[in-house]
């Protein structure tokens, strides 16, 4: 039987191994603005910051319309997402006709309704008033409870509702944060926090005693008017020194 020669598989050809790209190191990017990393304002700088304040504005008031603590209690029911432009507009004439618990349940739900239409949610708010006046006259003898945890138990009511009823009402020394309070605490890092509550008792902790009965009041008109949102009026600011804001114009 004749032999079979094999002929020797043909050689691969050697592939070039490629070469490894270089690696280009990138620049670093530029850090991430971070309060953390932020300076904390000293004592001093925060009792110059209440103090220019005071000085500016000695008795500053709320803009809600009110005649007594009922009255306040509900407009400020009322201003959850709304203006207090706008519910001064309507409740005007409201509490010409109720400005006790008794007359707006005697008004009723259906003609709250048409008093306070042009605010924004005022059928849940007009429900929450009619069940609130109920509570405030059947378990408070028709007077404003002046306890946080009492008034957050009222129908429409929480921590911000009560921390300015017990603020303007009966003078405790309590910190409503609204918008404007929470962006002026985290914007100049007086008072960061991811949360109202956390720049609530951050505020609380750094502002001196003898400014607290005023200072709900200071940092809502500096938010309101002059750390705007969007373009903040850095060049008219009290604290323009003061603030940490790493985007600040002057």
């Amino acid at each position: 039987m004749a032999k079979i020669t094999r002929k020797p598989a043909p050689r691969k050809a050697a592939v070039p191994k490629k070469k490894a790209k270089a690696v280009v190191a990138k620049p670093n990017a530029p850090a991430k603005k971070s309060l953390k990393a932020t300076r904390r304002w000293t004592p001093a700088e925060v009792h110059e910051a209440f103090s220019r304040f005071h000085k500016a504005n000695p008795e500053p008031k709320g803009e809600l319309e009110h005649v007594n603590p009922f009255t306040l209690l509900v407009a400020v029911v009322l201003s959850a997402q709304a203006t207090d432009a706008g519910v001064n507009k309507a409740t005007r004439a409201l509490f010409e006709v109720a400005d006790t618990p008794r007359k707006m349940l005697d008004l009723g739900e259906e003609r709250l309704r048409e008093y306070i239409k042009t605010i924004g949610l005022y059928r849940t708010k007009a429900r929450n008033v009619i069940a609130l006046s109920a509570k405030v006259l059947n378990d408070f003898g028709g007077e404003v409870p002046r306890t946080r945890a009492e008034i957050e138990s009222l129908p429409g009511a929480g921590r911000k509702t009560a921390n300015v009823v017990l603020n303007m009402a009966f003078g405790e020394h309590t910190m409503a944060v609204d918008t404007h309070v929470f962006r002026v605490g985290n914007r100049t890092a007086l008072a960061p926090g991811k949360t109202p509550l956390e720049v609530e008792l951050g505020l609380e902790k750094v502002i001196p005693a003898e400014f607290m009965l005023h200072a709900h009041h200071w940092l809502i008109l500096h938010g309101r008017y002059t750390c705007l949102a969007r373009k903040p009026r850095c060049e008219v600011c009290l604290i323009n020194d003061l603030c940490r804001w790493p985007e600040k114009t002057v």
